[in-house]
């Protein structure tokens, strides 16, 4: 899941042993394993400290619980990762270290460790990955554009159609979604003002590499994982993305100058950093466009953001979230302080009836089939005039059609196939 599930935004290849993983006495067997897939290059990590701290839910008068675990996995030879150890709380100061459950550990104690981290991962996943990377940010490149390029303006034409019904779904998602007594004050243990926390922290750690595959999985270590097929996938869909801007910008900006000296270009692009994003040039974000390859990179990210990274953090909730105990919405019982733990403490901690009932309705809400679902580049609206403009959206549409297939054809000789970015079922804007 962490390679390939709703959530493949937060595994990254270890460079050293993280410095919140206090390993008790006794443990110089599992450290000297870390230590070997450390230098081989296949220790992998999955660190939730952005919810340390946070100060969980109260639902129906019972308190809940938030854990911020950090998972440690190795990479197999043939591609599986496999979790090595779980520390479910960072150190505290003046505190003995945190227990840290391991695979040989007694199967209950394993397991509800295991479903302590589905759990933060479900948090971080619906407010970071879906709700923050996707939908928020979509609405503010939305907002910039219409704010600020003119609707003759070819930047406009080409992303027009990436922003169909993102503002209609984010107004839902604010009354009814993170709204005070909504959804997630109702049943998620990250409610009641805990999400805004959250969301504030994620915002502060937006960067613009992170918005683009190709460096993203550089930055994580990815990119040659094989068995990361969100890897793969969203790489290539970046590229054929981007080719298709730079066919639409070539015809229209002939020089670097050309985009220079565009004042309209150049108060959008400030418009998304300073003012949408709240001042990310400090995370990279450009202030200004000074190139066409700038300029098609910043495009590309936007057009992949409200399109191929909405829908890779989208479509696996129902895959996913189905099952209440593989992402519980919420802890009813604290994370386990020692390792005798029994098949009640482990019921007892997940959701109750009721919030699972609810967390269900929404998976499959969120899940179901769009009936005025238009995939990637699948617009009917024309927005460019003239044959060469019409060539290049036919050009991109062929790749994506041959993208669709080599997936659709990889997919058959899979146990588990990955289609949350093969391009038929990739929305072309954020609109659920």
């Amino acid at each position: 899941q962490f390679l390939n599930g709703a959530n493949p935004m937060l595994l990254r290849r270890s460079k050293s042993l993280p410095a919140r993983l206090v390993l008790p006495p006794g443990m110089e067997d599992l450290h000297a394993q870390l230590d070997k897939e450390l230098q081989a290059g296949s220790l992998f990590e999955a660190d939730f400290s952005l919810l340390d701290g946070i100060k969980p839910n109260v639902i129906a008068f019972k308190q809940q619980y938030v854990a911020a675990p950090l998972v440690m996995l190795k990479l197999q030879p043939d591609g599986r990762l496999l979790p090595m150890a779980i520390q479910l709380q960072p150190p505290q100061q003046g505190q003995p270290p945190p227990l840290l459950f391991l695979p040989s550990d007694p199967p209950m104690a394993w397991l509800l460790a295991k479903i302590w981290v589905r759990s933060s991962d479900f948090q971080l996943h619906q407010l970071q990955s879906h709700l923050l990377r996707g939908h928020l940010v979509a609405e503010t490149i939305s907002v910039a554009t219409m704010r600020s390029l003119p609707s003759l303006h070819p930047i406009y034409k080409l992303l027009i159609p990436h922003f169909r019904y993102t503002m209609d779904i984010n107004t839902l998602a604010r009354n009814n979604l993170v709204s005070e007594y909504g959804i997630f004050d109702l049943v998620v243990s990250t409610g009641r003002g805990a999400h805004v926390v959250i969301l504030q922290r994620a915002t502060a750690c937006l960067t613009y590499r992170s918005f683009c595959p190709p460096d993203d999985l550089a930055d994580r270590g990815l990119l040659d994982v094989k068995s990361s097929l969100y890897g793969q996938d969203a790489f290539r869909l970046w590229e054929i993305i981007n080719r298709y801007v730079k066919g639409m910008v070539g015809l229209f900006y002939k020089s670097d100058e050309a985009v220079k000296q565009d004042p309209e270009l150049q108060t959008w692009c400030r418009e998304v950093t300073e003012v949408g994003l709240q001042g990310a040039q400090d995370r990279g974000f450009p202030l200004c466009l000074e190139s066409r390859d700038q300029l098609c990179h910043f495009v590309t990210m936007c057009i992949f953001t409200c399109t191929g990274q909405h829908s890779s953090a989208h479509l696996g909730q129902l895959d996913w979230y189905s099952w209440v105990p593989n992402g519980p919405c919420t802890m009813r019982k604290p994370p386990p302080t020692s390792k005798d733990v029994t098949e009640k403490d482990v019921v007892d901690s997940l959701p109750s009836l009721q919030q699972a009932r609810m967390q269900q309705t929404v998976t499959n809400f969120l899940g179901r089939h769009q009936p005025v679902m238009v995939s990637l580049g699948q617009h009917t609206e024309e927005y460019f005039s003239g044959l060469k403009p019409q060539e290049v959206l036919k050009q991109f549409r062929e790749e994506l059609t041959t993208m669709d297939k080599e997936i659709e054809d990889r997919n058959a000789r899979l146990d588990l196939p990955y289609d949350y970015l093969q391009p038929s079922k990739v929305e072309n804007s954020v609109t659920i």
